[in-house]
């Protein structure tokens, strides 16, 4: 079978998007599938090409067995909403010029911002083959989600968009049970046409290992209790509030660690220099190798989301990495992964955005360790080889 996957993510970018794709193509090639995938010069989420890549029309490279075309885009730092749909409608048009031209059985279009999705649903016209839509994202709900723009004609046409690409895919992949209660009952999508495929971890990378001793004399980091963000900084992370709770934290023992970097950076970095943090260390990402060895030193792992009706139905992908390597999460997301991470008894929740209840909860799990043994249940279901299988599965399926 021949696939063709498109995608606006892929690694070198380390971002969920990429890491999700990239280890589902991977497997896929070893199942015999010949996998194209379309996507553009890694620059997310700084808005700058890779170092060793360029903006080009065209280019193509082999990774892990998996075709990558990359072809040109408008790029923008992930911020400022014009520029951004610019970026999204020009990879829109480059993705569906390159996939004119490549021989494919079916075509797989991934959000979660939804041109991605116009392209596929362009391509599949044109070459008469079927094609899914997979559902990172409830794109543009997303937008409303972080107060990136209000009710208006734009987001209502966007809507109307999204209605029409869900009715019109062969097959629908989303990543939550949430996702698709919600794409059944408010958009009237057949319960059949849609299969869940959650996030899950490459459990040969994310293993339980000894604290990285060379990195934590590095980052001076000795004899401290590592609270840690590792991640995209951007307008859903509600980072701020974390900085600010970390001014209240009494226990100097206490270190938060910030690896990332996206749309609110340079507003957290002053914001950390305006409260005069000493208990925060802020660093910018690093490659997926190397957010093994980060992980490695944290105490607690922290997972943070704005308070939201709509992140009640994401499930943030860092909290199987984290999982896998034994480390507790301390939980700011309501919904879908809080049922996770309660069920499976690997951390503790606090109330998003809520002050009182985050410093409580910190203290809890500071000094209430999680049993080893519970680690082993979540990585045994959400094992991303067992996933790509399940997905690729439904996509092959011609019924």
């Amino acid at each position: 079978m021949k696939l063709l996957f498109l995608t606006d993510n892929f690694p070198p970018e380390v971002n969920a998007p990429a890491t999700r794709t990239y280890e589902h193509c991977k497997e896929w090639v070893k199942e015999g599938v010949e996998v194209t995938v379309v996507t553009c010069a890694p620059n997310f989420p700084q808005g700058k090409v890779f170092e060793g890549y360029k903006n080009r029309l065209f280019y193509k490279e082999v990774i892990d067995g998996i075709k990558v075309i990359r072809v040109w885009t408008y790029i923008s730092a992930n911020k400022g909403f014009i520029k951004r749909i610019l970026d999204y409608v020009s990879f829109m048009i480059s993705s569906f010029i390159v996939g004119l031209f490549i021989k494919t059985d079916i075509i797989v279009a991934t959000s979660p911002q939804f041109f991605t999705a116009i392209s596929g649903r362009w391509l599949s016209f044109w070459k008469r083959k079927k094609w899914i839509m997979e559902v990172r994202d409830l794109w543009p709900e997303s937008i409303k989600a972080v107060g990136a723009m209000g009710p208006n004609s734009a987001i209502s046409f966007f809507e109307f968009l999204e209605s029409r690409m869900y009715k019109n895919a062969s097959k629908i992949v989303v990543v939550t049970d949430s996702f698709k209660k919600t794409l059944n009952e408010k958009h009237n999508v057949p319960s059949s046409k849609i299969e869940v495929v959650k996030n899950g971890v490459n459990s040969d990378l994310f293993i339980p290992t000894e604290k990285n001793l060379e990195l934590l004399n590095q980052l001076r980091l000795e004899n401290k209790i590592i609270v840690g963000y590792i991640g995209t900084h951007g307008m859903a992370h509600a980072l701020d509030f974390i900085l600010k709770c970390a001014k209240k934290i009494k226990e100097e023992q206490i270190h938060f660690l910030f690896l990332g970097d996206g749309a609110k950076k340079e507003e957290l970095l002053e914001l950390k220099n305006s409260l005069g943090l000493q208990n925060v260390t802020m660093l910018p990402s690093v490659s997926k190798k190397e957010v093994v060895e980060y992980i490695s030193i944290l105490d607690i792992a922290l997972v943070n989301l704005k308070k939201s009706d709509t992140f009640k139905h994401v499930i943030p992908s860092k909290i199987f990495e984290l999982c896998a390597m034994h480390k507790p999460i301390l939980l700011g997301v309501e919904g879908e992964t809080k049922k996770i991470i309660e069920d499976y008894m690997v951390g503790v929740t606090f109330e998003p955005e809520n002050e009182e209840d985050f410093l409580e909860k910190i203290l809890l799990l500071k000094n209430n360790p999680v049993n080893q043994e519970k680690f082993k249940n979540i990585i045994k279901d959400f094992d991303r080889k067992k996933l790509a299988k399940k997905m690729i599965n439904f996509i092959a399926n011609q019924n």
